[in-house]
């Protein structure tokens, strides 16, 4: 067979919201096939074995067909190759650590065109796999050289993409907590700067460290010499120590202390420049030398005996605790010291550059304490020492072991109140003691540094032990739950989604949420407001408009009006919404562009507005499209109906059930539960009404449709009556001046 012409890979559009496919951010690419549009999987000859023999894994991925192999399944049978393309994709994503079991491909209208999606948690992450992935496939189609080698590589390349953009291992613990419980999240950088809940719920987060840690916390921490004054102050034991300005004032000190020290940068971290077990004038003064680079100021303090252990303290408690222990070689006669350490340490799998690695390789020419410690035995990094001769390397920088379980309540106890010492609500407090299963003061034992922001690896991937969910710790401590609320870190949300009169439902919905007294933010096509104040007048009914509302530390409650071209192009901006409004099912005229020409296919598009309502909120939709009504099944929460017919029969049968829906009778707004009817207060006779709005385009449609979005969100039934009577489209159309959300 001639070689196959490339798949042409003719738009490609990141969708970062809840979309026509799923609720969560996926990679959508539109595929020309060309000529493998009559070239199915199984008239490909020997593509199937040749695509099964570069991944192997495919084995895995069930498909449609619901089970194992249920994909080689679909290739022997004969599929077309975009949807084979999807299933690379995916397997790349899998190898390269970052999985993902979600994806389709969908025909369109045109021949040989296809639509193909697949979940991607990052844009750039996706572009890339989606590049090597493509890549992959035509060198299978075409029998071209390609091998598992080239398979690492891609998988390799992906992986890099990865650690360039997505988040590290300690954030991405407390961003998964979030997602367990609900909590939405918003990346506000690119790096570890994230925003779990959404405007005046919202915390921040910046790895370990969150926006309830007080800066002057944080600088007591770095201060080490400060932080030791306050602890002791309190109770708290530490180790007796000075700060010294030379290598002579160092051994000084060391003298007035007592021999063995400790001298370490007095504001340094990860226990860089720390030197240990100090006996020596020699030995105190090198230390001296390898540690003022590392802080402003070099402490000489008093060398406290035992373990080195990391607790870490979220909220006043202690969460998590993790014992160090030495690290040491032994010689075979013929091999230098850095040769030994490569060998017997450095491949220890649970070592690595990279931060996911729960210990750190060992730099025998880089790292200066193990230079000066070496020293100390009669070493150097190239020094060959005699079989069976044990070398230390490190005293310090191995914390991996957990021990969460031994400490002792008294333990506890003590460093809970030094992080309260000195301020913070998330801290990692290190101790020297012999056994953390008793009480310090009996043994000794003391408290060497309280950190801020401190890294949670240890606990997440410990070298021995059990995990623990340190993430969920400081989730639940940002977002605590009482016993009559369940804290999502949510903000009330209506999205309007429709073709008909949806900007004027929003402005009525936005102008009824602030009379009830909340910072109400809308994103409409009119523009961007905030407590009714046009602060962007362009059109705002897009993706990242509404995310300038979401970070918005004052908005109390938000209005999103929906085109389908949003949500076609972008997907919702909001990840779930209390209260959900879809109009009508019309606008198809003028979204060729995705392929959709008929009213009948919107019902796909705007279903993607009630998919996404939460439990206990609900569906507003507009009763007298048979079509919508059909929607009410899609909705996690209530369905409230509306329509200018009281007779409606969906209106009917939905009071039959108990339901809630409005209408309108004796010219009035009428709100019905079950059999029982009032007339909506504060709104009378709706001709004058009429007369007021409907030159400015506000239908008895929008009205119904906008007070059913108040009921909904429980506003007072007299507050809406009278907020509708009062409302001003004009008065509320002037744009004052003002561009920054």
């Amino acid at each position: 067979m001639s070689k196959q012409d490339d798949i042409k890979l003719l738009r490609i559009n990141y969708l970062r919201g809840p979309n026509i496919w799923t609720y969560r951010p996926v990679l959508e690419v539109w595929l020309d096939l060309g000529s493998l549009e009559d070239f199915p999987s199984n008239l490909l000859p020997g593509f199937n074995e040749r695509l099964v023999a570069l991944l192997p894994a495919l084995l895995e991925h069930h498909c449609g067909v619901g089970e194992r192999g249920g994909f080689l399944q679909r290739l022997n049978e004969g599929t077309w190759v975009g949807h084979v393309l999807e299933h690379v994709v995916i397997e790349l994503l899998n190898l390269a650590d970052m999985p993902t079991g979600f994806g389709q491909t969908r025909s369109t209208s045109q021949r040989g065109v296809y639509r193909m999606v697949f979940r991607a948690r990052d844009e750039q992450v996706a572009r890339t796999a989606l590049a090597e992935g493509h890549r992959l496939l035509m060198a299978a189609i075409n029998d071209e050289p390609y091998d598992a080698a080239d398979v690492q590589a891609a998988a390799q390349k992906i992986r890099a993409k990865v650690d360039d953009c997505y988040i590290g291992p300690s954030t991405a613990s407390i961003v998964a907590a979030a997602t367990d419980r609900r909590i939405p999240h918003i990346r506000l950088n690119e790096g570890n700067l994230v925003q779990l809940g959404c405007g005046a719920s919202q915390r921040r987060i910046w790895t370990a460290e969150t926006d309830l840690t007080s800066a002057i916390a944080e600088g007591i921490a770095h201060d080490k010499d400060l932080t030791k004054s306050l602890l002791a102050t309190c109770g708290v034991p530490v180790p007796e120590g000075q700060v010294v300005a030379n290598a002579q004032e160092a051994w000084e000190a060391a003298q007035d202390i007592g021999l063995p020290v400790v001298v370490k940068p007095s504001d340094g971290n990860h226990g860089r420049g720390v030197s240990l077990d100090l006996n020596t004038q020699e030995e105190v003064e090198a230390a001296f030398r390898v540690a003022e680079p590392h802080g402003s100021d070099v402490m000489v303090e008093r060398f406290v005996r035992g373990h080195e252990h990391r607790l870490l303290v979220v909220g006043g408690r202690v969460v998590a605790a993790a014992r160090g222990e030495t690290a040491s070689v032994v010689g075979d006669g013929t091999s230098t010291v850095a040769q030994l350490v490569d060998a017997q340490l450095n491949t220890d799998p649970r070592r690595g550059a990279e931060e996911d690695f729960p210990l750190s390789r060992i730099d025998t020419d880089e790292d200066e304490a193990i230079v000066l410690d070496l020293q100390r035995q009669g070493l150097t990094p190239h020094a060959i020492p005699a079989a069976g001769r044990e070398v230390l390397i490190q005293r310090n920088g191995n914390v991996a072991i957990d021990c969460t379980d031994e400490v002792h309540p008294e333990v506890d106890h003590i460093v809970s109140l030094a992080a309260r010492v000195v301020g913070l609500d998330i801290a990692g407090v290190d101790v020297v003691a012999q056994d953390i299963s008793r009480p310090l003061h009996a043994q000794g034992g003391a408290i060497v540094e309280v950190n801020a922001g401190p890294g949670l690896l240890m606990h997440l991937k410990p070298a021995q032990g059990s995990p623990r969910p340190v993430g969920r710790a400081i989730c639940d401590h940002l977002f605590p739950d009482t016993p009559d609320n369940l804290n999502h870190g949510r903000i009330p949300i209506v999205g309007i989604a429709g073709s008909v009169g949806t900007q004027h439902v929003a402005r009525l919905v936005a102008w009824l949420l602030h009379l009830s007294g909340r910072h109400t933010g809308l994103a409409c096509r009119g523009g961007l407001f905030l407590d009714q104040r046009c602060v962007d007048t362009a059109d705002s009914a897009n993706w990242e408009a509404g995310q300038r509302l979401l970070i918005n530390r004052t908005v109390q409650a938000a209005v999103f009006e929906n085109g389908a071209d949003t949500i076609l192009r972008s997907g919702l901006a909001y990840d779930r919404c209390q209260v959900g409004v879809v109009t009508d099912l019309g606008g198809a005229s003028g979204l060729a562009e995705f392929d959709i020409t008929e009213d009948e296919q919107m019902f796909k598009v705007m279903r993607s507005q009630v998919d996404i309502v939460l439990p206990g909120g609900a569906a507003v939709l507009n009763a007298a499209h048979a079509r919508l009504v059909e929607m009410q099944e899609l909705c996690d929460g209530e369905v409230i109906f509306y329509s200018t017919d009281p007779q409606a029969a969906a209106i009917a049968a939905h009071r039959s059930k108990g339901g809630r829906a409005l209408y309108v009778r004796q010219d009035q707004v009428l709100l019905a539960t079950g059999a029982t009817e009032a007339f909506l207060p504060g709104l009378g006779k709706l001709a004058d009404w009429r007369e007021k709005h409907e030159r400015r385009g506000l239908s008895e449609e929008t009205l119904l449709a906008a007070i059913g979005a108040a009921w909904a969100l429980g506003i007072p039934l007299n507050l809406i009556g009278a907020g509708m009577e009062a409302f001003n489209l004009e008065k509320a159309s002037e744009q004052p001046a003002g561009r920054a959300a």
